[in-house]
């Protein structure tokens, strides 16, 4: 019977106070990881999230910084120094969508914000985790993508562009580490039901457009993604680098051509 078994690993989370983050944490943490939980607002809602790692007999340790900040992520990974002694683990999580804007109306400063947190976040955090997994010799960076680095969606250029650069620099990161033992992946959630899109799923009309989308018929639940993300961080995945998998109920699998083209 195979196991995901983490035990002894020091794994962040990025925006681990919340929805997906937040599952991504208990599950890494019901694996033996002891996850520090990242956040940039509501703390109390970090200190809960850990509360609960506690519970499962694992370290948890709430580490508030801005990732889009360099000297703020740079600080953070600093303190995982001083408590943990380093990261084996780190999960690009954080991420934000935007305000709906098409091209010619959009408003450049919302628009790099997107890519600031979404991409240069990420980016920020691999930055120093792999200054510290290099010497190591061991790590894995896992990034979260979306569907969006391959399916377009109007009014939110700046969500697909930077989910499709996220897919590049995965592979790219994976490519240079790759020698030192260390990996990087990616994954790519599809319609997945969390508070922050409640305004889709609580809607009847939007939730049956929404599902007419999705072969498998359902919504995501945060755990569909927590779960395969326990896996692709642990020894099982040990020969994957360099891919973004895509766990979407089969929404990238062009659902409107099941009855012909």
């Amino acid at each position: 019977m195979l196991n995901v078994d983490l035990s002894g690993r020091r794994a962040l989370v990025t925006g681990g106070n919340s929805g997906i983050g937040e599952a991504v944490v208990l599950a890494l943490a019901d694996a033996g990881a002891d996850v520090a939980i990242n956040y940039v607002s509501a703390p109390d809602k970090a200190e809960d999230v850990a509360a609960m790692v506690r519970k499962k007999g694992r370290k948890a340790l709430p580490v508030k910084a801005d990732v889009t900040d360099e000297d703020a992520v740079a600080s953070m990974f600093a303190t995982l120094d001083d408590v943990w002694d380093g990261v084996d683990i780190l999960v690009n999580n954080a991420g934000i969508d935007g305000r709906r804007m098409l091209g010619w109306e959009a408003e450049l400063k919302e628009w790099r914000r997107v890519l600031d947190v979404n991409l240069f976040g990420a980016f920020n955090c691999s930055h120093q985790a792999l200054k510290r997994m290099i010497p190591a010799g061991k790590g894995v960076i896992l990034n979260m993508s979306s569907v969006h680095e391959t399916i377009p969606w109007s009014g939110y250029s700046a969500y697909t562009a930077s989910k499709a650069a996220i897919s590049m620099l995965t592979r790219t990161l994976a490519q240079e580490a790759a020698p030192f033992g260390i990996r990087v992946t990616a994954l790519a959630p599809g319609a997945i039901k969390t508070p922050i899109n409640q305004d889709v799923w609580g809607n009847p009309d939007s939730l049956h457009d929404l599902l007419e989308k999705i072969p498998l018929g359902r919504l995501g639940e945060p755990e569909d993604i927590a779960h395969m993300v326990a896996v692709l961080v642990s020894d099982l995945a040990s020969y994957a680098t360099g891919m973004t998998l895509f766990v979407d109920g089969g929404m990238t699998d062009y659902p409107d051509f099941a009855h012909g083209g």
